[in-house]
């Protein structure tokens, strides 16, 4: 049974509930204050909300049982979440370079007090968000995608506050659009790199840091294996990794042989790859003039 320190379900409601009272917070304080920045951190806090929804849905779908119709089961759930609050962060980005050309071109006073107090009540709503789902940040992509939300929404809090300390202090109304840019070049960086991800995984890519040819050399030194061919590797989520592949035998052998030859090569994909599911055909000079990746 899991705790309520353990329950990630748990910790991602109470971080969408608290960002959607600093978006609520915002939004009033930016129109208040005329602050385009704030109103930009509460678009952006409005996008963590959802991310963090949909991540809780994604979470809920993807521990549904396999079925005869759906082998896989729901484990994708959590890489489309990954991918559409990835593609949001994007979006925002964009909505947010457009806001500040124009405020650029004219530039409008700010309440600097109203908007020093609103940031400092956002900034504490992120940071207890960040630290209530930095536990579970490397146990899936899904959680992480919402993290990176929270922990950009953190970090542009901060330049929120140091602005409006900035325009209190000299007057300087530029900067509210100068933080408006910078926050969206960092929060598009970030999107690009899950959506980067995301989409290999659906692509069904080679998972990062894995070498093919690597792994076929490790078969291959294993005794009673001539070779392999026809191989696929690709991962259903960040950490369920899947290979497949034909395996030549060196000489005509018993089942009992052949038994402990996929055990061998189970462990070594497991040991040295984290590859946890494996399916191999076994074959005694059957296939002929094959490659390690069929055309």
């Amino acid at each position: 049974m899991h705790t309520y320190k353990n329950n990630k379900e748990s910790r991602l409601i109470m971080s969408a509930g608290l960002n959607f009272a600093a978006t609520v917070a915002q939004v009033i304080g930016g129109v208040l204050s005329g602050s385009l920045s704030l109103l930009s951190d509460a678009l952006h806090n409005f996008s963590d909300t959802m991310a963090l929804v949909v991540s809780f849905f994604a979470v809920r779908i993807a521990k549904r049982k396999n079925t005869e119709a759906r082998t896989f089961g729901y484990k994708r759930a959590e890489i489309l979440a990954a991918l559409f609050n990835a593609c949001a962060l994007v979006v925002v980005s964009v909505f947010l370079f457009k806001e500040a050309y124009f405020r650029f071109i004219q530039p409008r006073p700010v309440n600097s007090l109203l908007m020093l107090f609103v940031a400092v009540a956002g900034l504490l709503a992120n940071i207890i968000s960040v630290f209530l789902l930095k536990a579970h940040v490397h146990e899936d992509l899904n959680v992480r995608a919402a993290y990176v939300h929270l922990f950009s929404d953190f970090l542009s809090s901060l330049a929120v506050i140091s602005g409006a300390c900035a325009i209190f202090m000299f007057k300087a109304y530029w900067i509210d659009p100068a933080l408006t840019i910078l926050i969206g070049i960092y929060v598009m960086i970030e999107g690009y790199r899950i959506i980067e991800e995301s989409t290999r995984i659906l692509m069904q890519h080679v998972p990062k840091g894995i070498n093919l040819r690597e792994i076929q050399a490790r078969i291959e030194g294993i005794e009673g294996i001539k070779d392999i061919h026809h191989a696929h590797l690709w991962a259903v989520t960040e950490r369920d990794i899947h290979f497949e592949a034909h395996i030549n035998v060196s000489r005509d052998m018993p089942v009992s042989e052949t038994c402990r030859l996929v055990k061998q090569v189970e462990e070594t994909l497991k040991e040295r790859f984290a590859v946890n599911h494996v399916t191999l055909q076994l074959e005694y000079n059957s296939c002929k003039g094959v490659s390690l990746i069929k055309a």
